[in-house]
């Protein structure tokens, strides 16, 4: 496996890294989520993420890796407990890393993300948005200084938004999750960008959109459900067909576009089982895809380049009578229709 710089953190990652949602029971199992961790080591993969919001993850993962001995960069998130969380408080921001700490065993937290800094409407970390300042900055601060966490990272979806909290210069590393993609190239606009001004390390998550790209559903895409954009159609239909040109899976190609990029210091894969992991990897070692494949997946990114507006984040592709549209309208005033804001 391949060794990547993390930004000017000074930890070297592996290429391909562990995200950890589905070793929890949202996955098969402990058992086999315990054997595809130990592949994945084994395989020299030496970076695993997680989350208190990915279910029983941390526990999981705290179990699996209790008698490991060989030396992993794990990252964990801010966010999501106790229950209610308040993000502004400071006593809740230190219980949920304390509780991290204890759940995966660690002395050390390697990388402590912000979760989703750049979605108010999910936590509202920040008293200063425009300074990009709240009280989680202390707290931060403080654990870096007792030795509690090494470096400190945001964990977002968007570009502009995330791109802002980047410029800030208060974090080390940025995992940017949705936005880059062999389809979706949001992230180079503003993210990529900033981020490499910066010299922060890049961990990109959902490499295959969540499964969206996990997948070909040549199907539905042709029978087109109502939420699916023509544009967005036109480019799944001319990338199923590069599939075919290549006679590539669809898996390898996302994994290999995700290395290509040398300012991406680790690409995260969510497996749930060994043989995900041994896929991966076996793609990974193939290298980055050659110019004349890059070329022609961007000709066929480029026929979307900013999300329609009544997709979802992700692409419902494997429940496509499931979704209805982008959900509520605004009033003028911002309220949701329906409310006076009274």
């Amino acid at each position: 496996m391949r060794m990547r710089p993390l930004g000017k953190t000074g930890i070297e990652v592996s290429e391909i890294g562990l995200g950890g949602l589905f070793t929890s029971c949202l996955g098969p199992g402990f058992e086999e989520s315990e054997r595809a961790v130990h592949r994945a080591l084994d395989l020299g993969v030496n970076y695993i993420d997680t989350a208190p919001a990915y279910a029983d993850s941390e526990e999981t993962l705290g179990r699996i890796l209790r008698n490991v001995k060989v030396s992993i960069v794990l990252s964990t998130k801010l966010g999501g407990r106790p229950q209610p969380f308040q993000p502004k408080h400071k006593e809740h921001l230190r219980f949920s890393v304390r509780e991290s700490l204890k759940l995966l065993g660690r002395d050390v937290i390697d990388i402590l993300f912000v979760h989703e800094p750049d979605r108010p409407m999910q936590y509202d970390w920040w008293t200063d948005w425009e300074a990009v300042y709240g009280p989680v900055i202390d707290v931060l601060d403080q654990l870096k200084k007792a030795g509690d966490i090494r470096f400190t990272g945001l964990g977002g979806t968007t570009v502009a938004e995330l791109a802002h909290c980047i410029r800030s210069d208060r974090f080390d590393v940025v995992l940017t999750a949705f936005n880059y993609s062999a389809l979706f190239r949001e992230a180079e606009w503003e993210v990529l960008p900033a981020a490499k001004e910066r010299n922060m390390g890049v961990v990109l998550g959902s490499v295959l959109q969540q499964g969206a790209l996990g997948r070909r559903y040549d199907e539905v895409v042709r029978r087109k459900p109502p939420w699916l954009s023509e544009p967005r159609r036109q480019q799944l239909l001319a990338f199923y067909q590069l599939l075919d040109e290549l006679a590539m899976p669809i898996v390898e190609l996302c994994i290999r576009f995700a290395i290509t990029n040398p300012e991406i210091s680790s690409a995260l894969i969510g497996p749930k089982t060994v043989r995900h992991v041994e896929e991966a990897v076996r793609y990974a070692q193939k290298g980055p895809l050659p110019n004349d494949v890059l070329l022609r997946l961007r000709e066929i990114a480029d026929m979307v380049p900013f999300r329609p507006f009544e997709e979802p984040m992700v692409l419902p592709l494997n429940r496509p009578d499931s979704y209805r549209g982008p959900g509520r309208a605004n009033t003028g005033s911002g309220a949701p229709v329906g409310r006076t804001g009274c």
